[in-house]
C-alpha cells in the first residue's frame, strides 16, 4: 500500500493537498492493476485449464499416463469422468479423469 501512495503522491507532485487530479491517477492506478493481474494470472491460468481439459477428453484406449498421485500405467477403458487403468503386475485402477496427469511419451 505505501508504494501505491508514493506513486500517487508523485503523479500529484507530491502535495497531498491537491484533490483535482487525485481522483483520475487513483482510477488509471486501479485499472492498470486489473489489466497487469489479468494479463499476467488470470489469462495464463484459464489457457492452461483449457488445454488440460482437452488433454484429459482426448485420453483413449491403450494411453500410457501418469496419475497426479505418481501411479503409471495404461488405459483399458474410458468412461465419461473415469477411466480404468492397468498397473505393472496386472493391477486395475478406476480413477478420475482429473488425477490424470501427463501420457507418457512413446520413447520412454
Amino acid at each position: 500500500m505505501n508504494l501505491m501512495n508514493v506513486l500517487l503522491m508523485a503523479s500529484q507532485g507530491g502535495t497531498p493537498g491537491s484533490g483535482g487530479s487525485s481522483a483520475v491517477s487513483t482510477i488509471v492506478m486501479m485499472v492498470l492493476i486489473v489489466v497487469v493481474f489479468y494479463f499476467f494470472f488470470i489469462r495464463p491460468q484459464t489457457k492452461k485449464n483449457k488445454e488440460l481439459k482437452k488433454f484429459r477428453e482426448g485420453l483413449k484406449k491403450g494411453d500410457k499416463v501418469i496419475t497426479a498421485g505418481g501411479v503409471h500405467g495404461k488405459i483399458l477403458e474410458v468412461n465419461e469422468t473415469t477411466v480404468i487403468m492397468e498397473t505393472e503386475g496386472q493391477g486395475r485402477l478406476k480413477v478420475e479423469k482429473m488425477s490424470v496427469s501427463s501420457i507418457i511419451s512413446s520413447g520412454e
